[in-house]
């Protein structure tokens, strides 16, 4: 369980969480293909620096293909805002932040993928219109943009079909107003 504070000295907007490991607003659940019978593997740790580490061995076997993480747990009021920002160093492969406007296991997701430069910290600006609704990997139609005040979860999920080792690092995540586009760091 890893949660949730402000801080200091971050750009204007609404942090969402900096993985201080003593704050316990979010709680942090993987989620793999093995809930439909594949055998990928991941965890989450947080160090005592604060950063996230999502890691783990996607594997295609059984049909599989993807691991996640995503939150559980209380998240600011995000009205207004238009974007997210993620800072993230990864390896190289694309990931997917994923939003949740309801709750249950038959809310749909929203997505939006990110590309990684390996071992390169990268701010990634995500607009929530750019956010496409998906049901277990299919994208669906006819359903309402994200509204950032109903987001109620929000998570990784790597699903590239490259079976293997992945590690991302998150050092943060923010919702912010304003223009739209990735920026390495």
């Amino acid at each position: 369980m890893f949660g949730l504070k402000a801080a200091q000295g971050a750009e204007p907007g609404q942090m969402i969480t900096d993985f201080n490991p003593a704050d316990r607003a979010l709680i942090w659940q993987i989620v793999n293909d093995d809930v439909m019978g594949g055998v990928s593997t991941s965890r989450i740790e947080v160090g005592k620096d604060g950063i996230a580490r999502f890691s783990g061995k996607l594997s295609l076997e059984n049909n599989g293909g993807f691991a996640s993480v995503r939150s559980a747990g209380r998240l600011p009021d995000l009205a207004g805002h238009t974007m997210l920002v993620v800072r993230v160093k990864g390896d190289g492969r694309t990931y997917q932040l994923r939003l949740r406007m309801g709750t249950g296991g038959r809310a749909p997701d929203y997505r939006a993928e990110f590309p990684t430069k390996k071992g390169e910290w990268q701010e990634h600006r995500l607009a929530l219109a750019d956010f496409v609704p998906t049901w277990r990997g299919q994208m669906l139609d006819g359903l309402p943009p994200v509204d950032p005040a109903r987001i109620q979860s929000i998570g990784f999920l790597l699903a590239d079909k490259q079976p293997g080792a992945f590690a991302l690092e998150i050092d943060w995540i923010r919702a912010e107003s304003g223009e739209t586009g990735s920026a390495g760091s």
